[in-house]
């Protein structure tokens, strides 16, 4: 699939726009971090632990500039853009190390925070002007925005012929029958009336709400807008749903007619505003992924995962930054894939659970790689949940996890709620990647979300110390090489 595709005005705005950032940067370096996700991948907590570590000199072995005594410290500095949210890092961390610890909400909106970063350098040119400073935006969006960006390279007969193919595929939910039932009750070539486009576009959100429910957890949800919707419920842009294309060409007046205008509609209010003003300024760029809700709800949903990513890694403008042309025309020149929930599986697993991540993104990442990207795969924890132990059951010894499930939680007809601390033993994943797609290859996994620790040690000036897997090594991938 294209990149996609941008008008002559669009790509003055982006010049534009990059021009100011640097001059709001008063000649400070600044590099933008895009952090995107499916549902449910963690964005979120990424970025607090991500804000929370470098704010407090956070226990990172794995992240080169603070192992060799180079990472000065972080401050919060006032956001460069006053027309976009900030990222509110203070009420997320109170949620996650308040008296009763909780996960905060989900990403519904973009939003941004900026850190100014103070290091010394390896330079010996920058190391005798002492040390060096860098702002560092963080840019925070749903996942499901990002998924809107392959439909700029769509019409509205091959959107609608994919997104119909997928609601009659394997692996859809029931509501999709109720979906394509209303589809086939309508003809597309009469006159249009404003209840039926509301009946589909009714039925059809239903059926992508369905779609993204745990038992199914597909991932190829487009129009991103129809699952939160914000301020633009009930408006003609999302009111509409894919239609099977007539035979001739659909008269002005027809449903067909009126539902392709609001598709068209949706690209130019909703998609294209977005990645002129966010997504195409970004540097650098984290996809978090939960291959285990996938892996959890069988073979279709792997699947569905992998064309995700394939299709919406094939929308970054990747390739290698030149310094001067920056200034104006920004890539994407580090992407890094990173499995979260890693402590839902005992570390044994982790790697089998990177080499599947990688089967998921192979194209994806021969593609960024071609186009002069530099690409990384990493199982992690931002926060880690879950510690390791072992139990012994039928004279066996099992390698489990001990964690205390969220309240509702249920697993072989036990419901918890959630002040019960468990050990789990949560599977193994297979030795071969390409066996998760493979439908009589079930992975057998006890999946259980859990909740935040519930006690958190403190380092020596007393701040609170959040515990993950991996996540130095993924921030010395993603911010590293600024910092030498």
């Amino acid at each position: 699939m294209p990149q996609a595709p941008t008008t002559i005005t669009d790509e003055i705005g982006i010049a534009l726009s990059n021009l100011a950032d640097a001059a709001t940067g008063n000649f400070t370096p600044t590099l933008r971090l895009g952090v995107t996700g499916l549902s449910r991948a963690g964005k979120t907590i990424f970025i607090t632990a991500l804000i929370h570590n470098l704010l407090t000199g956070g226990r990172l072995p794995g992240f080169a500039a603070m192992a060799d005594g180079r990472f000065i410290g972080a401050q919060l500095a006032e956001s460069p853009d006053a027309g976009i949210p900030r990222f509110a890092y203070e009420q997320h961390l109170e949620a996650l190390t308040g008296k009763t610890p909780f996960w905060p909400e989900s990403t519904r909106r973009i939003s941004q925070l900026r850190l100014t970063l103070k290091f010394q350098s390896q330079s010996w040119l920058s190391g005798w002007a002492g040390p060096s400073t860098m702002h560092l935006d963080i840019v925070d969006y749903p996942g499901e925005w990002l998924l809107d960006l392959p439909l700029l390279s769509q019409s509205y007969a091959e959107w609608s012929a994919g997104a119909l193919a997928r609601a009659a595929g394997p692996g859809a939910p029931p509501e999709a029958a109720g979906f394509l039932a209303a589809i086939a009750a309508v003809d597309a070539t009469q006159p249009a009336t404003e209840p039926e486009a509301e009946l589909l576009a009714r039925t059809f959100t239903a059926y992508l709400r369905a779609s993204r429910a745990d038992a199914h957890a597909l991932s190829t949800l487009p129009p991103g807008r129809f699952l939160m919707p914000g301020d633009l419920e009930g408006t003609p842009a999302l009111t509409f749903a894919p239609l099977h294309a007539p035979q001739a060409t659909a008269r002005n007046g027809s449903l067909y007619a009126m539902l392709e205008r609001r598709y068209e509609a949706y690209k130019d209010i909703v998609v294209r505003p977005f990645f002129r003003d966010h997504f195409a300024r970004l540097d650098r760029q984290i996809v978090l992924v939960d291959a285990l809700r996938a892996l959890n709800a069988g073979p279709a949903a792997v699947a569905d995962l992998e064309t995700a990513l394939t299709d919406i890694l094939a929308c970054f403008r990747q390739g290698e930054t030149n310094p001067f042309l920056r200034l104006v025309s920004r890539r994407i020149d580090k992407i890094l894939f990173a499995a979260t929930k890693a402590d839902h599986l005992h570390h044994s697993s982790h790697d089998r659970l990177e080499a599947i991540l990688n089967r998921l993104v192979a194209r994806a990442s021969r593609r960024a790689k071609f186009a002069g990207a530099e690409t990384a795969s990493v199982a992690l924890a931002a926060v880690r949940a879950t510690r390791e132990g072992t139990i012994k059951q039928d004279g066996e010894t099992l390698q489990v996890i001990i964690g205390t499930p969220e309240p509702g939680e249920s697993l072989d007809g036990t419901t918890y709620d959630g002040k019960t601390e468990i050990a789990l033993f949560p599977g193994d994943l297979p030795a071969s990647p390409d066996s998760v797609f493979e439908d009589d290859t079930p992975v057998d996994l006890n999946f259980m979300r859990f909740l935040p620790p519930q006690k958190l040690d403190r380092n020596a000036e007393g701040a609170l110390v959040l515990p993950h897997i991996r996540f130095d090594r993924a921030l010395d991938f993603l911010i590293g090489d600024w910092l030498k």
